[in-house]
This record gives structure tokens, sequence and C-alpha cells, in this order.
């Protein structure tokens, strides 16, 4: 039985823990009771140059597609990495196992929730590690300069600071049993349009205020154990051969101790990638193979580098437990997770307008509900591309609502005619539309405009009953021509295997909205910031980054355009009042104190949003998100928040963190657009 169990350990690249005597004695890396940096060192120590550069890339074959062998005779498990960010994706499984689908990562970054984030992240780690694998590439931090691309969905929106908050949370959710995060895509990964050969042109001031930010974040508070390099250049240097961004940033100035793994194919180069710290090349070896060992062979690397480079993701699995205890497929919780995913999708639905107190629907009142459009056939659970989860399960809108409403007679058309569509809907007591997109990994989205007929058909069915509810299924914003002639709309993003429940637990009140927008909706397509050839997709292969700190909100702010729904926006069934701001500075930040409360007659919770106004002189957009917090409160309650800020919220980079002096003002409210509190400080 003993022997059964060490041939099944080696069969699996297992390391199974043994006394400190006979092997562990020759072996002594496999004392638990050393730091991780020793043991790992100890284990390079003993390896050949041959072993060693067999672990600085994965080798697919036909059992295996995210894999690193193990090294049996030195007690080196293998080493499997997932796909994240919304559940367990494509990961080294052929075929790919099922696992809970999340709602997308955007709706998670609605939420304004790091509890949620953390608990989202708690999932996905603990199925990564009961389906057997080492690492998920999660979370996409991005930001989201360009709605229209195609990965928007995967990201938590246009601002660092709230991506940053939740990618941290996230990614201790991911770590807390385990699993190791591989926060992605490092850095500026912002279009899918030429991805793997674009040259994304941005200035030093730019890179370092809006796309390095939560990065950041994500290594110095959540620490991440691993980073994903992207594909794209910046300033001419592809980002894994980039030792500005992958010593400089990451180790020197942030102190990453984890691994840096390349993005499918983005390495480029043996020695440049080896000397600018690129750990792990994804998927195969063509640089970090063969031409690897000739580039040792050949003096133009050192053995010594190799170490250096083989160190940090062995230093990691120690740190980890992953060498003394490796994952094991286990069973997944099913029943326990898909109540989890419907709470998430819940929590990160968006109420955009509710005219006339449309929703919550009476389930005592509504005896027929017409259910229409593509997205109303089946659950949308996430977009497409490596992302993309097989779900253990799935509800699908039909479903959601006849359980929801068992008394109520739910009709089903898919809505490609938009005349019997607004038929059925004129027959019925309430008309709920469902629309969206289809977001794609490797394809940017030619406009914000829905596809087909979507717009006609929301307008023949609100024009055909005046209590219409329109459900938008998408991964980022969408043009709405129809928006005024509708009563209710509910953004519900990719709501994951639960859809069905979740849609119809909001529609009905079961869950009060509380969502915000992390991403501007815009009215038209040529009011969003990168709106010139030049900027996006490129010309000649060059993106231009002109528009500078003018992303998001920043650039309708600062040049005075109207969204269609602004940053931070969302409405919820009751109602919530700001009073009380009082601003002082404390040491080298500041504390803003106020007032919120729920001014409605049933429990909400709303999103206190804190933003900055720096002085003229200073050369910042007109605000920026410096802080949030989410605040639950039953009907006539109040609370006191506060809310604190850094000596770096005062800051703006100028070769390096800079204190900009002079007057601020501060204001506070419930979205970028509405900001009832206004203080000032001076500094």
């Amino acid at each position: 039985m003993r022997y059964g169990r060490m041939v099944l350990a080696s069969l699996l690249g297992l390391s199974l823990t043994v006394p400190l005597t006979g092997m562990a004695a020759a072996q002594p890396w496999r004392d638990a009771r050393q730091s991780p940096d020793r043991r790992a060192a100890e284990l390079i120590a003993a390896m050949t140059l041959d072993e060693k550069i067999s672990q600085l890339h994965l080798q697919p074959d036909a059992e295996h597609q995210r894999f690193v062998p193990p090294i049996p005779r030195l007690g080196v498990p293998g080493f499997r990495i997932a796909n994240g960010p919304a559940g367990m994706g494509p990961a080294d499984d052929k075929p790919q196992k099922p696992a809970t689908a999340l709602p997308a990562t955007m709706a998670l970054a609605s939420t304004f929730d790091t509890d949620a984030a953390r608990r989202y992240g708690r999932l996905i780690g603990s199925e990564t590690r009961a389906l057997a694998h080492n690492v998920s590439e999660a979370p996409d931090i991005n930001i989201a300069r360009v709605p229209r691309n195609g990965r928007t969905f995967e990201g938590m929106g246009e601002d660092p600071v709230l991506a940053g908050a939740l990618a941290a949370a996230d990614i201790r959710g991911i770590q807390e049993n385990g699993t190791i995060a591989e926060v992605k895509h490092y850095a500026a990964n912002n279009q899918e349009t030429q991805r793997q050969s674009i040259d994304e042109h941005i200035d030093e001031r730019t890179l370092n205020e809006i796309y390095l930010p939560h990065f950041e974040q994500a290594v110095t508070e959540g620490r991440a154990g691993s980073v994903m390099c992207a594909y794209p250049k910046i300033n001419g240097v592809f980002t894994c051969e980039n030792p500005a961004l992958l010593q400089g940033k990451l180790r020197d100035d942030w102190g990453f101790k984890g691994f840096v793994q390349s993005d499918w194919g983005a390495a480029h180069s043996t020695v440049g990638s080896a000397n600018a710290g690129m750990n792990l090349e994804m998927i195969d070896g063509t640089w970090y193979g063969d031409k690897l060992k000739q580039a040792v062979l050949a003096g133009q690397v050192t053995e010594q580098r190799v170490d250096q480079l083989l160190l940090p993701r062995f230093r990691t699995m120690f740190a980890f437990g992953q060498f003394d205890h490796p994952p094991v497929l286990t069973p997944l919780p099913t029943a326990e997770h898909d109540a989890a995913a419907k709470q998430f999708a819940e929590r990160g639905m968006v109420l955009l307008r509710n005219e006339h107190a449309q929703l919550p629907l009476d389930s005592a009142s509504v005896r027929s509900i017409a259910l229409i459009g593509p997205f109303a056939t089946q659950a949308k659970t996430g977009g497409g591309g490596s992302s993309a989860v097989i779900p253990t399960s799935t509800v699908d809108p039909v479903a959601g609502l006849r359980q929801r409403v068992p008394g109520a007679a739910v009709t089903l058309d898919d809505g490609g005619d938009p005349a019997r569509a607004a038929a059925l809907a004129g027959a019925s007591d309430v008309a709920v539309v469902m629309v969206g997109d289809n977001e794609l990994e490797g394809k940017d989205r030619p406009s914000l405009a829905l596809e087909g007929n979507q717009d006609a058909l929301v307008a023949a069915v609100a024009a055909a009953n005046p209590h219409t509810v329109v459900v938008v299924k998408s991964g980022g914003p969408v043009l709405m021509p129809w928006a005024s002639s509708v009563p209710a709309i509910l953004q519900a993003w990719y709501p994951g295997q639960q859809d069905g429940a979740a849609v119809a637990g909001v529609l009905f009140g079961d869950s009060n909205p509380s969502a915000k927008l992390p991403i501007t909706f815009p009215a038209a397509d040529a009011d969003t910031p990168a709106n010139t050839p030049e900027q996006f997709p490129g010309v000649d292969g060059v993106a231009s980054y002109s528009e500078g700190l003018q992303v998001g909100y920043r650039w309708f702010d600062a040049q005075g355009k109207a969204p269609l729904f602004p940053f931070g926006y969302g409405l919820s069934y009751t109602t919530f009042a700001f009073s009380g701001l009082s601003v002082r500075n404390t040491g080298d930040g500041a504390t803003a104190t106020f007032t919120v409360r729920n001014t409605g007659h049933r429990a909400g919770a709303e999103v206190a949003q804190l933003y900055l106004g720096f002085p003229a002189a200073a050369g910042e957009p007109p605000r920026q998100l410096k802080g949030f917090e989410r605040v639950q409160l039953a009907p006539g309650q109040a609370r006191r928040v506060t809310i604190k800020l850094d000596a770096r919220d005062f800051s703006i980079w100028d070769k390096a963190w800079r204190p900009v002096h002079g007057g601020f003002t501060i204001q506070v409210g419930d979205s970028s657009r509405s900001l009832p509190l206004q203080a000032s400080l001076h500094r």
C-alpha cells in the first residue's frame, strides 16, 4: 500500500512530507521549518541546468494545457495553471472541467465592496485548489481606457482607486487557502486590436497615475504571488522584457517577491526577458527552452541568472504550502457556491432608471410577464475567451421568473420579430426585455451600440406596454437611444450561472439594488476619451495615449460632456441623504467625516464616494475618486462615515510622487456627478 502511494505521488508530480531522516536529510528543502527563501535556494542548488530550464516554461502535451512537469527525484511537484477571473476557466485539464461561473468581474467592481471582493476571490481560490491547480490567473485589473475593448467585462472599470482596493481584496481571498493569485495584465493591456504588437505611447505621469497604481496595490496590499506580463509594448519595449516595469517598479519599488509569468505567447526574447526578470514562459519553451540553454552555454545569460529566475516561483510555492501539501482533486460544494453566485450577481446589478417606482415588481399583482429578447432565452454565464467557465449548472431567465412568481404566466419571445414581441408585450401585465452584447477576447467591439435589431425591439415593446423593464446583459457600456422611453433599466452585466434566479430576485425586490457604475456610460461613441484613430486602435502599430490623465469620468468632467450615466451612479429601492461634512488635515493626510441617512421605507445600502479636486496649477482632472464606503442602513437609520486620505492622495507624479500644496476641494456624494457635500482644505 505504501509503495502504491509513492508511485501515485510520483506520477501525479506530488510531494510527500517525510521525516527528517533518509531522503529528507539528503534533501534539506523538504524541511518545512526552514524559510521559503532558504528552501528554494537549497532546491535550486541541487538541480542540473537542464532541470532548471525545464521549470522555466510550460510544457503542454496531449494531456496537459498549462503545465510545468514535476521532477520526482527532487520532490518537485507538477505545477498547474488555471484561468480566471470570474471562476475557473480553461486550465490544465483536457477537457476543461466545470466550475462555478460567477458574474463578470465588472459586476464585482460595481459592488464597491471589498468584503464581497474577498468572498468572490475566496470562492475562486477554493475551486482552483479543489480542481487540483496551483494558480488562478486572476484578477484582471486593466483600466477600461477604451470601453469597446473586447475584455472590458473581465476588468474592474475605469478608476485605479476602485480597481486597486477591490483587486487587493480579491487577491487576498484567492490566496487564503494556498492558491496563488496572478494579477494581470501588467501593464496597460487596454485593447484587443493588434494586442500582440501594439506599441502604446504613454507619458510617464499618465503611466504612473492611471495605469500602475492599482497593480502596486495588488502587490503591496493584496500580496499577489504572481503577476502576468502583458502583450503590448509600452514606449517601444514589450512588457515581458521591460526591466523598468519588471525589476524597477515591481521588485525595487514595490517589493514584489513573487514570480512573473508571460501571457500566452507574450515573450519575445531570451536574453532580454531573462535580464528583465520574466520568470515563467507561457505557453511553451520557444524562448526559455533550448534557446535559453544555448544562451547560458554561450555566456549570454549566466547560470546564476537562471537560478534567480527560478527562485521566486519556488519560493512562492513553498510559502503557499504547495510543496508540502499539493492541491488534490476534491468535489466542489455546488449548492453552497450556487447560492454565493446568486448573491454576487444580485449585489453587482446596477439600477439605472426607475421612473414612478416601476420596480420592484409586485408578485401579488403581476399575472402575466412577456419575457422578450435575445438575452432572455438562456443564462448569460460570461464573456468569451480564456475567462469562459463551463458552469456546473445554469438557471435560465424563464426558469428564474417562473420559480419566483409561480402564479404568473411567463411567455418567452426571442425578439427576432419586434412586431410580434410588441403584440405579446401589449397583452401582458409586464414586459421584461433582455438585451446585451457578447464581448470576446481577441476582438474589440466595432461600436457601443447594441447589435442587430435590439434597439428597435426595445422601442417597439416600450411603445406597446408602459410597464416595460429593460435588463441589459453587457460586459461594459452600451448605447441606449431608448433610455428616456422606458420606465426601468437594470444593468445586470454578465450575471453568471445563476442569471435567471438573480435577475428575478432583483426585479421582485428580494434584493435591493446597491451597485454603482465602475465605468461611465456615454451617450455616443464619439464621446469616449480615445476617439481618434491615433488613440485607438492606433496608426502604423502605435496607439497614442494623448488623452493623458483624462480617462473615463475624468475626461467627461474635463471636457464638460454629459454622460448617459456617470461613473459611480446607481439607484436603489430606497433613498439616501448626505449631510454634515467635516474635513481636517491629520499629519501627512486628511480625514473627512459625514453622515449618510436612509430616508426611505426599506433597508438598503448606499455607496458613499469621496472625490478630491487639486489646485488648478497641478494639472489634474477636475475631480478624482479617492475613497468610498458601502453603508448598510435600516429605514430612517443614519451613520457617521469617516474616510481617510494619505499623503499619496494629495500627490502627483513628477519623476517621483511629489506632494501638491495649496487649496483642495473635497466632495462627497453618490456618484461622480452627484456630490451634495463640499468642503475646502488647504495644505
